[in-house]
């Protein structure tokens, strides 16, 4: 019975005090944290052709992965980072259509996060840079009553394989990223 009970006390303590060994971060969680910024579906980018009007414009990224420019038709974007965009892109459009073409690519707007579980708010919101997941929950209006208030469980897309976390409130979130606050037991 003593043994029992002191089972359950130490249950009870880890509960409340979040648990004495947080759980092991993934290590392709922290590699896609550290990673340049791959474009994806949702995320707008502002594309310059030195002298060329017509073609310089604001671009989205479409559910495919695509952008779609006049000349060239639609151009993979998906994975890639800006620089590797606007390399594809000096290529395509030297390639018959221009000569020595000067391009620039910069990501106007970013893709959404996405915040669920016990907060005031859930849903999706506009990214902005720095952000923290301890900003997230301000925007999505803040904890619930029920709301673990120690760390968040944070979902990544990685090189197309969607990883998880749980971490501290002020891990950096990205583009693209869904957190989730949990609800504490006590």
């Amino acid at each position: 019975m003593r043994a029992f009970l002191s089972i359950v006390i130490a249950i009870c303590l880890a509960a409340l005090t979040g648990c004495a060994n947080p759980p092991k971060v993934d290590e392709r969680f922290v590699a896609a944290l550290n990673a340049p910024y791959r474009l994806d579906s949702g995320d707008t980018l502002r594309i310059m052709v030195f002298d060329q009007p017509t073609l310089s414009n604001t671009y989205t990224v479409d559910n495919a992965g695509n952008i779609s420019m006049p000349l060239i038709g639609d151009v993979t974007a998906r994975g890639l980072t800006p620089q590797d965009l606007q390399s594809s892109l000096t290529s395509k459009l030297s390639a018959g259509f221009l000569r020595n073409p000067s391009v620039s690519v910069q990501v106007d707007a970013y893709r959404p996060f996405f915040i669920l579980g016990e907060v005031g708010n859930p849903g999706q919101f506009p990214y902005v840079a720095g952000l923290t997941a301890r900003n997230a929950i301000a925007i999505g209006g803040g904890f619930t009553a029920r709301a673990n208030q120690t760390m968040v469980e944070i979902s990544r897309n990685y090189n197309g394989t969607l990883v998880q976390a749980r971490v501290p409130l002020d891990h950096p979130i990205r583009p693209g990223d869904t957190v989730q606050v949990l609800e504490r037991w006590f």
